[in-house]
């Protein structure tokens, strides 16, 4: 998969705070957020897993030529069985997008964009399982499959505190959420929006204003 405007959103928007030291990046793809983070803050160390095979030697690659190279492991491995002893602070994940969805001919595509091998399930119990007790997680969603992740996450005792609903445009409907969700129970999340385009393929400045740092055009 290409690098997306939603991931970079994701990458750029989610808080990487004093207490966070060690992060796992779950399908880290081609190393995105891994790199986007890492580059946020100099005292983190990331663990990237990655179960495709071809995607995880690029991200390999691709760390191997950043400036973070020595903070962050790719590590070909299914979220399914990795769990390890020490817990993370922070869990990102831009997980396959669609549950209940028409499949393509390309299984490589496939096995990225639709909930094959790691369902909204698998992912919530990854995170309960690798999470540290103050810790927190960020997931990008389409906002049609967000309601069941929320519920999801409910049954693992995880719960979203934090997110930005995100439009195309003004005139559009919601159709990403990056989400928010830990331990703590609150009775509402905080809610942000965002607006990515003012006028065909140019950013608002809230969009211009997040993505500045990350993005040599900006």
């Amino acid at each position: 998969m290409k690098v997306s405007t939603d991931a970079c959103i994701q990458g750029a928007w989610t808080p990487v705070t004093g207490n966070v030291y060690n992060v796992l990046d779950i399908g880290t793809g081609t190393g995105l957020l891994s790199l986007m983070l890492a580059q946020k803050n100099g005292k983190i160390h990331i663990d990237a897993i990655e179960l495709d095979a071809s995607a995880a030697v690029q991200a390999k690659y691709n760390v191997t030529i950043s400036p973070w190279k020595d903070r962050i492991e790719v590590i070909q491995t299914d979220a399914r069985d990795f769990v390890v002893a020490k817990k993370y602070d922070l869990i990102i994940c831009n997980p396959p997008f669609f549950s209940n969805s028409l499949l393509g001919d390309d299984d490589a595509r496939n096995s990225a964009r639709h909930g094959i091998n790691l369902n909204y399930s698998d992912m919530a119990l990854a995170i309960k399982n690798n999470l540290a007790e103050g810790g927190y997680a960020s997931v990008l969603l389409p906002c049609s499959e967000y309601e069941a992740w929320d519920k999801i996450t409910k049954t693992e005792g995880l719960h979203v505190f934090k997110r930005v609903l995100i439009k195309p445009t003004a005139a559009s409907a919601y159709n990403r959420v990056v989400s928010l969700c830990a331990f703590t129970k609150v009775m509402e999340p905080v809610s942000e929006e965002l607006v990515i385009y003012e006028l065909p393929s140019e950013y608002t400045v809230q969009c211009r204003e997040l993505l500045a740092p990350y993005y040599l055009k900006l």
